[in-house]
């Protein structure tokens, strides 16, 4: 009988337990999205964003059901790959491996889509603040830096797992 790392034992049944709760939350939201968020009058407002806004907020204002949508089928493959990587199949483990190279692209991503949000709403806060409003840079340049160490944590961590499942005594278990 071969032996188990208690590594992968680990990482499916915390991945369980997060995508578990993800793929419930995203059912609920997706019948509230789906039933509240309907009809002519939200549509309408949809439609009706403002000129000013960032084409990445334009673009998630008009499709943000869609964004719900693909965030449970996220949760949901995810959920099915860590069961798959608790049974040791080697599909899951690739696809789990492919769930964490998607996480590392998804946070390098969510960094700059932060950038272009917040260049936009400085020019916005400077502009107040030129009237005698608050000074919001600070603000802005601390968020930046959590963001900015949060997503380098998130990174490491799931190139680290990604690399250890792809470590040839990892890998022997899956055959």
């Amino acid at each position: 009988m071969q032996q188990r790392s208690t590594f992968v034992t680990a990482v499916a049944w915390v991945f369980i337990v997060l995508s578990g709760f993800s793929t419930v939350i995203g059912i609920l939201q997706n019948i509230m999205v789906q039933t509240v968020f309907r009809g002519p009058q939200f549509e309408e407002a949809m439609r009706s964003a403002p000129a000013d806004m960032p084409p990445f907020a334009a673009f998630m204002f008009s499709h943000f059901q869609l964004f719900f949508l693909l965030v449970l089928l996220l949760s949901a493959f995810t959920l099915i790959s860590s069961i798959g990587l608790l049974k040791r199949l080697n599909w899951a483990r690739l696809c789990f491996i492919g769930v964490m190279v998607f996480g590392i692209v998804y946070q390098l991503g969510g960094l700059v889509i932060q950038l272009l949000m917040f260049s936009s709403m400085r020019e916005q806060f400077s502009a107040a603040a030129a009237q005698g409003g608050p000074d919001m840079q600070v603000f802005f340049v601390g968020i930046a830096v959590v963001s900015l160490i949060f997503a380098t944590a998130f990174c490491v961590l799931f190139g680290w797992i990604a690399r250890k499942l792809m470590s040839p005594a990892i890998v022997e278990e899956f055959r």
